[in-house]
């Protein structure tokens, strides 16, 4: 009996976090009928700002597609915004608000970016544990006809 007693004992202190996940919380994306969970490339995590080597997804969408983008209570209770990148993510080219205390933002499609190609990164905003550290989690989209990562597509043909 003595070893079950050791065994169970760890399991039960496991479950006594208060119910806060062991590692970076994801934000859901919803395009049509795609749906995935993105990973933070940053986050705030027990006090420490952390950096992840994560790639951002990227998905392959039509046109005039909503979409819709949820976070997690923590991050709607601090506030946050969602930030429209360039193909490289590189050039930020706008910035919306969301209200503070809403989890959803479903107040954009695939038209409403000019380029065939983009990203989306929903930024958690600053001044909780970390200060200026906060969390981030980048998303692509690209629309047909677009292009990801390679040369811009506003480039100017070579001179010949």
């Amino acid at each position: 009996m003595r070893k079950s007693a050791a065994v169970l004992l760890p399991l039960v202190l496991a479950g006594c976090g208060g119910g806060e996940p062991a590692g970076p919380p994801g934000v859901s994306v919803e395009v049509g009928a795609q749906e995935l969970d993105v990973r933070p490339v940053q986050y705030c995590l027990d006090g420490e700002g952390q950096r992840y080597e994560t790639a951002p997804p990227i998905l392959e969408v039509s046109p005039g597609a909503a979409i819709s983008l949820t976070v997690p209570e923590a991050v709607a209770e601090r506030g946050w915004s969602v930030q429209v990148f360039d193909e490289q993510l590189e050039e930020i080219i706008g910035e919306v608000d969301v209200p503070a205390g809403e989890r959803v933002f479903d107040e954009i499609t695939t038209d409403d970016v000019v380029p065939p190609a983009f990203y989306l990164v929903v930024v958690e905003d600053k001044g909780g544990d970390c200060g200026e550290f906060s969390g981030a989690w980048p998303v692509g989209f690209l629309r047909a006809g677009g292009d990801l990562g390679g040369t811009p597509s506003s480039s100017a043909p070579p001179a010949g």
